[in-house]
């Protein structure tokens, strides 16, 4: 009897959810994770890419009004 393998892929996909009422547009998010948040024209911060999870949280922990969440 042979040993059955199997592969496992854990797949996380987050929603980075922005309060534009409540962003000042200090650009702490942007700061500590380009790769995921940018200032859009309204000086408000923007998701431009959703699949940085460690850097995502960290731009949402640099929010100074908590206006980032991320499910």
């Amino acid at each position: 009897m042979g040993v059955k393998q199997y592969l496992t892929f854990n797949f996380f996909v987050m929603a980075i959810k922005i309060d534009q009422e409540a962003c000042i547009g200090c650009g702490a998010c942007a700061a500590v994770c380009p790769a995921v948040f940018q200032l859009n024209e309204a000086g408000k911060a923007e998701v431009i890419k959703e699949d940085e999870l460690e850097c995502a949280k960290n731009g949402a922990e640099s929010c100074p009004v908590q206006a980032i969440k991320i499910d």
